[in-house]
């Protein structure tokens, strides 16, 4: 477990489960390329009673081929195991096998892409049902752990199940991208020295996707990682987005059609913008798509501030995607310099100031450690209006308001006259519309800080990008 980077939170939720008086059933779930099998593996140093991945696109008999392999791998001293012809005659074999163990402790049972273990007829869930049910749970010494990428299979198959596994999860983990902390620790186990800078210019594209981050090259710079990886003849990132949500989710072309209409409006959209987008129809089916893809982490939902729960908006917050259909859906793969042409266009400032604005919302909560406010009650909103909008709002309980904007540049930031007269009218138009009695704080989020000049005053708070790598 040495070279685990973060995931703290996560490995002491697995360690209360293995050093609990009771089995536990464990499911680990998030999005493709998140570091689930990795965190397991390492938690436990991969001592596991027995350990089964499911294969994508095989059927019953060619899983259950692999189930009886793993049997004969992890009971080597068993004599005579025969292949089972069903998932509960398997289980029964692993039942009758781990009775026979004496491990001292908790047998840690480890079935990874579990969804794919589940083919249509197969009745895979029904076997897993009885396993834990009539043996497993009634035990001390279970520790069961379940994962798998294909969200909407894990949400409504395993945590949402309305029949004998109903409430049988006695521990749910979803795991998220990592911070900029994080990061800038992974990064600096391979060896890159970064500046900060650089660190946000990856995240930006890449989001804190371990897999995505583990591919950058030593001695290479940001935007050069960026133009290796996803414009370059082969570039592994350009068919990504088509493999990312093919995986997770039955039927994708549903949840990319969601996810392409919301890359279209930064604010986002309210539910009824997106069935006019899209064409889904309106009802419990595009609630569930919703859902897993907020479970996912590619959206998010909110309240623009002083608006009731019906005019909730759904946002894109997935970096990738959002960099995917900006540039790389569109790029041609002949032009393999793209992105080191790219910089500074106004295609590229445009796409960063948004994207670092994704960057901040992803860290709400290191802009309120900088603020002092950690321990202060608060609630997060955006608010927009005819003519204003304000990206990020903390509204306090100590009877300030901070309107945050977020601003990416190379340099520090200078308040002109012309931004200086916006920040005026954002307030007043904010004021007006939400009839706050409130203080109003303009917060500067920045790369390199502000300038200093005559309109810096009309930020109370100013926050530079190295807050946002703090450890919360």
């Amino acid at each position: 477990m040495n070279q685990l980077i973060g995931r703290e939170k996560e490995v002491r939720m697995l360690q209360e489960n293995l050093n609990s008086q009771k089995s536990e059933f464990v499911a680990v779930f998030g999005r493709r390329r998140v570091g689930k099998t990795y965190l397991i593996r390492e938690a436990f140093n991969n001592d596991f009673s027995f350990y089964l991945t499911g294969i994508a696109n095989v059927g019953m008999k060619r899983q259950l081929a692999e189930f009886h392999a793993r049997l004969v791998y992890h009971f080597q001293d068993e004599q005579g195991i025969v292949p089972a012809t069903n998932w509960f005659e398997a289980f029964r074999q692993l039942t009758g096998l781990l009775e026979k163990q004496d491990s001292g402790g908790k047998k840690i049972i480890f079935l990874d892409e579990l969804p794919w273990l589940d083919t249509r007829g197969s009745k895979f869930l029904s076997g897993l049902e009885h396993f834990w049910n009539s043996w497993a749970s009634a035990r001390r010494d279970i520790l069961l752990v379940t994962c798998g990428s294909a969200a909407s299979w894990m949400i409504n198959n395993l945590l949402r199940n309305r029949g004998g596994l109903h409430n049988r999860v006695t521990e749910r983990i979803k795991l998220e991208p990592f911070n900029l902390y994080e990061t800038e620790q992974l990064l600096e186990s391979k060896n890159m020295r970064y500046d900060r800078y650089q660190v946000i210019q990856v995240y930006m594209a890449f989001g804190g996707i371990p897999f995505y981050l583990e591919r950058l090259k030593k001695g290479l710079s940001a935007t050069q990682n960026i133009n290796l990886l996803c414009f370059e003849k082969n570039a592994p990132f350009r068919t990504e987005y088509e493999d990312l949500y093919a995986s997770l989710f039955n039927r994708a072309e549903r949840h990319t059609s969601i996810i392409e209409a919301l890359s279209e409006k930064n604010k986002g959209l309210s539910r009824l913008e997106i069935i006019n987008k899209t064409g889904i129809s309106n009802g419990g089916g595009l609630s569930r798509l919703l859902k897993e893809l907020e479970e996912s982490s590619f959206i998010r939902p909110y309240r623009s501030f002083g608006k009731k729960q019906q005019d909730t908006l759904y946002q894109l917050v997935d970096l990738y995607s959002l960099f995917y259909l900006n540039f790389i859906k569109n790029s041609s793969p002949d032009d393999e310099n793209f992105w080191l042409n790219a910089a500074e266009s106004p295609m590229y400032r445009a796409w960063s100031g948004y994207a670092f604005e994704m960057v901040c919302l992803h860290h709400v909560q290191q802009i309120k450690k900088a603020l002092g406010i950690s321990g202060v009650q608060t609630s997060i909103y955006s608010w927009h209006s005819n003519d204003a909008q304000i990206d990020l709002v903390i509204d306090r309980k100590d009877q300030v308001t901070n309107l945050c904007e977020m601003k990416f540049s190379i340099h520090h930031f200078a308040i002109t006259k012309e931004y200086a007269d916006k920040l005026r009218h954002k307030i007043a138009a904010f004021k007006a519309a939400t009839k706050t009695r409130k203080s109003i704080f303009i917060t500067l989020v920045t790369t390199h800080g502000l300038v200093q000049n005559q309109h810096a005053y009309l930020a109370q708070n100013e926050v530079v990008m190295d807050a946002l790598f703090e450890a919360v």
